[in-house]
């Protein structure tokens, strides 16, 4: 009968295994790298765009200024012209969500009825962020009735921008851009009126509705 090997045998053998294993693990993907099979802007995707009526993002004018967006460049979801961030003048309200966010699903219809009573005065920018289902962003707001404009972030590229301060507040999350292209405030998502939204709007952007 063969003995049992010894209990430090084992404990060389499980480690090698688990090394093994970690090796083989998926680590996030760099932030500062877009995935390149990831399409924000296909014939079908244009359809539900049209369909739900979400609207063109509209890609700014004004030139970089200190305390502003960051001169990054980000396609339109569903199709229209890219957005140079940093060419952006508000007021406007910026809004991260992904897909597969519950909070993001719950507050968009605030942000909708804010976008339709207020939008003439005070935008409504949506990032899809990080998110390699852009098929499924359309899906959620055309379940949530979005139609403001959203750009498309699959590579996570705004992740290490201090101007939209993601890895302290994670998702939703908005970031207000005052009338000279400064951010002038940064808060956490989850709103479920317009009520709440129209706060934030006065606290951050000094704009009362």
């Amino acid at each position: 009968m063969s003995k049992a090997p010894p209990a430090a045998v084992l404990a060389v053998v499980l480690a090698v295994v688990l090394a093994a294993l970690s090796a083989c693990t998926t680590g996030p993907r760099p932030v500062d790298v877009r995935p390149p099979d990831v399409e924000v802007d296909t014939p079908a995707m244009r359809k539900v765009k049209a369909r739900i009526g979400m609207e063109s993002c509209e890609p700014g004018t004004g030139a970089p200024v200190e305390g502003g967006l960051p001169e990054i460049t980000l396609p339109c979801l569903g199709g229209g012209p890219d957005v140079e961030l940093s060419s952006l003048r508000g007021p406007t309200v910026i809004n991260l969500w992904q897909a597969r966010c519950e909070p993001c699903r719950l507050e968009m219809p605030a942000l909708e009825e804010f976008h339709q009573r207020h939008g003439d005065r005070v935008r409504i920018l949506g990032v899809d962020f990080n998110d390699v289902h852009p098929d499924a962003a359309l899906a959620l707001a055309e379940e949530t009735g979005a139609t403001y404009p959203s750009i498309a972030d699959p590579g996570g590229e705004l992740m290490a921008e201090d101007a939209f301060a993601i890895g302290r507040r994670g998702l939703p999350a908005f970031v207000f851009v005052d009338a000279d292209g400064v951010v002038v405030g940064h808060s956490s998502g989850g709103v479920d009126s317009l009520a709440e939204v129209e706060e934030l709007v006065a606290e951050h952007l000094g704009v009362d509705l």
